[in-house]
């Protein structure tokens, strides 16, 4: 990996056609925030940034069905998505939305900038038009049998049961989604990107990344090597609701969606940073990272890097770890059958227990395949993992200083059992940096909680409830040996689970670690005083579980 000054981190742009739900949070909003808290913890330069995608065709679609303009949608979810994440933790620097009038600014500048070096190509095309409804139909708006697996409703873009790209005309049988009328052809001009063209440049960008996930290199070969390789993509469409095409010429269109959002990027971080927005983007020295779920692979990866190309002043995507797709109770999360556990539901109905959720998201993280979210499951790793495993440890450590010490912190111990637990402490932080430095953030939760065991295993050898009695010398520097282990996993724990390590180390009286600093060495001051002991894991039972498995049936 070539050396850098910065990290730029995005997260994908989330429709604001409706809430968060756990399988946006899996697939890229906790990887990125786990990351992106990692990195400030190495004290690296990073900027992190977000918003509301405000101008795809499933807002309009909503807006329609509701019987009211667009703006009252994407204002109702905006606000809803950036409390919901905020109040889960995600640690963005800026949460901006496309909507704004400098997004319009910026994507209308970057499209005149194309438009000047003479890059689009400009074609007369036939186009599935609503004769009842009178307008233009965009990919989202037509419905049709899938030509691949033969699922009815398929997208005009998309099928969302085998999750092939598509375009209008490969649909078989297709209805507008307006009026339900067959729509006929009808010509009209648009602005293409000449992706066929580009696709030597494309190709070259993507095999200098041979380290990406084996399943995003997989995404882009089947584009790059499908039967006829890529193919000019247009860039405009014929819709009212979007950024308009800065084109006299063009009066009636709005730029593309996937022209418009990923540009949502570089408006958010010229908000962040005002006049020194430039060295995020334009700086060689600098990393450009996207957190993406699998179905907007082909749209970081090939689309927006040949818009950047063309562009010629930015740098390129370094990695996309694009995690693949989290299910629940073994099927398709679906938000149409409201078949999906809601952010903000979560956390109205499960106050306080941010970590749980995030713990468990983070354990069956689909980081290169599929994976399941039970409820079930959800309840069993707070009760058995976090409750009894991280929580038991800590509750030990903080009421056995209270009742042997009245809660004054004790020195270290000597001994190679001692210096074994401490020495633990670095061992396992390389090993989660060296996870968390190539996006095993599964793995890199492990070795956190492999620590917290080693700590129960290190009280239940050395007893000091036993010492007490017999060498409470010894008791001592048990207790101070275990005290900085505790403190030492504040820190380790503190990327993934973030209001526990706040809690911890509140109780102990450290203000903030970083992660030079888990090595061994003295965290929390012999003779300081710790806090109040508090629960942090309060049990999930049995009657909480079954009421959301049966609001899924509902």
């Amino acid at each position: 990996m070539k050396p850098y000054k910065r990290t730029t981190v995005t997260a994908a742009l989330p429709y604001a056609n409706g809430p968060i739900h756990i399988g946006h949070l899996a697939g890229c909003y906790l990887p990125a925030d786990i990351y992106v808290r990692y990195l400030r913890m190495c004290e690296k330069e990073v900027s992190f940034v977000c918003g509301s995608d405000e101008h795809g065709m499933a807002i309009t679609m909503k807006a329609r069905k509701e019987n009211v303009p667009p703006a009252v949608i994407v204002d109702r979810y905006h606000k809803m998505m950036k409390e919901a994440l905020d109040n889960f933790g995600v640690s963005f620097d800026i949460y901006s939305r496309t909507s704004s009038e400098k997004h319009a600014e910026v994507a209308s500048s970057f499209f005149k900038k194309l438009y000047e070096k003479g890059t689009f190509e400009v074609r007369e095309t036939e186009q599935y038009y609503d004769p009842e409804a009178k307008q233009f139909l965009a990919d989202r708006y037509i419905t049709g049998d899938c030509p691949k697996c033969k699922s009815a409703d398929a997208y005009g873009d998309q099928c969302e049961q085998c999750g092939t790209t598509l375009s209008p005309m490969d649909l078989i049988n297709p209805k507008s989604t307006l009026s339900n009328a067959t729509p006929i052809l009808k010509r009209t001009k648009n602005w293409f990107l000449p992706l066929d063209k580009l696709a030597p440049k494309i190709r070259s960008y993507v095999e200098s990344h041979p380290k990406w996930k084996a399943h995003v290199i997989g995404q882009c070969k089947s584009w790059l090597d499908s039967g006829d390789g890529l193919q000019p993509r247009s860039m405009t469409r014929d819709l009212d609701w979007g950024v308009s095409v800065p084109l006299k010429e063009a009066e009636g269109k709005v730029l593309y969606v996937w022209f418009d959002a990923p540009l949502g990027y570089i408006t958010a971080t010229q908000e962040l940073h005002g006049e020194n927005w430039e060295k995020w983007w334009k700086d060689n020295e600098t990393r450009l990272v996207h957190f993406i779920g699998k179905d907007n692979i082909v749209f970081h990866s090939i689309i927006f890097p040949a818009l950047l190309m063309e562009h010629g002043e930015y740098i390129l995507p370094e990695d996309i770890p694009a995690n693949e797709f989290l299910n629940l109770e073994g099927e398709k999360l679906s938000t149409s059958k409201n078949w999906a556990v809601w952010l903000h539901e979560y956390l109205k109905e499960f106050p306080n227990k941010q970590d749980s959720l995030r713990y468990t998201l983070c354990s069956t993280m689909p980081e290169a395949k599929d994976n399941d979210f039970t409820w079930s499951d959800f309840q069993l790793r707070n009760n058995s993992e976090l409750a009894s495993i991280l929580g038991n440890l800590v509750n030990r450590v903080m009421v056995l200083n209270h009742k042997y010490y009245d809660g004054r912190v004790q020195e270290l111990g000597n001994l190679e059992v001692d210096k074994n637990l401490l020495n633990s402490i670095r061992n396992q932080r390389d090993k989660i940096s060296k996870s968390l430095d190539n996006y095993k953030f599964r793995e890199g939760l492990a070795e956190a909680m492999n620590l917290a065991r080693l700590g129960n295993k290190y009280l239940a050898d050395e007893e000091p409830w036993k010492k007490i009695k017999t060498d409470p010398d010894r008791a001592s520097q048990i207790m101070g040996t275990a005290t900085q282990l505790v403190a030492a996993i504040s820190g380790i724990i503190d990327p993934f689970m973030p209001f526990t390590g706040e809690k911890m180390r509140a109780m102990l009286g450290v203000e903030s670690i970083k992660w030079n600093d888990l090595d061994g060495r003295v965290l929390v001051m012999p003779g300081s005083q710790v806090g109040k002991t508090e629960l942090l894991f309060d049990k999930v039972e049995d009657h909480e579980i079954e009421t959301q498995k049966a609001k899924l049936k509902k």
